[in-house]
């Protein structure tokens, strides 16, 4: 049993007259063709997630289905819970928001080589998507590794201060990431789950 790309919606963009702005917004980066620059940028590192075994550990075999949703929740929760401490926890929570903004950082690794793998499965217009969702988290990792850094050379305020943008930034990305998995139904599940179809339905198949 191995993992197969979800059937994706077809490669258009449905009209956002009269949508909401984050509609709109998304739609505007998947007609985009200035994603396309990021998307070119990131398929050589894509490529290297594309060879066995490494691919059907990625893409989740063992599991079922694709680990990058389960594993964002790492550093989201990590940075997350270092902004509260930052916001409520007084002097004393200094080191713990330290170390939480570390392992954000640490666990953004395994958690971004899924998301690659899984983007390198996608066409138009889900990879324009997709490589904007990767800058966005590029950029606010790069930010968490600066206030990770000035944390732990005795600069505690500026640290607090450089994790806004990023934490504005992974915001972003995560919409972004929530309409890849939600309305364009991307990422790879095993064979079994693909008898029900893609998202919800009115009645379940009868046995096969």
């Amino acid at each position: 049993m191995t993992p197969r790309e979800a059937p994706a919606l077809p490669d258009r963009t449905p009209s956002s007259t009269g949508s909401p702005p984050p509609i709109r917004w998304v739609t505007a980066v998947e007609r985009s063709s200035a994603s396309d620059l990021v998307a070119t940028a990131l398929r050589p590192l894509s490529a290297v997630t594309s060879a066995e075994p490494l691919r059907s550990l990625l893409l989740g075999t063992t599991t079922g289905h694709a680990l990058h949703p389960a594993l964002t929740d790492l550093p989201i929760g990590f940075w997350t819970s270092a902004f509260v401490l930052d916001a409520w926890g007084g002097p004393g929570s200094r080191r713990a928001a330290q170390l939480l903004v570390g392992c954000g950082v640490l666990s953004a690794g395994p958690t971004a080589l899924t998301g690659l793998a899984e983007w390198g499965e996608t066409s138009r217009p889900e990879s324009r998507v997709g490589a904007v969702h990767a800058a966005l988290n590029v950029a606010a990792l790069a930010g968490y590794a600066a206030s990770w850094h000035l944390r732990r050379t005795g600069r505690h305020r500026s640290g607090v201060a450089v994790s806004l943008g990023p934490a504005l930034l992974a915001s972003v990305a995560g919409y972004l990431g929530g309409h890849l998995a939600t309305a364009r139904k991307v990422g790879s599940r095993a064979d079994t789950y693909l008898v029900d179809g893609v998202g919800p339905v009115l009645e379940r198949p009868g046995p096969v």
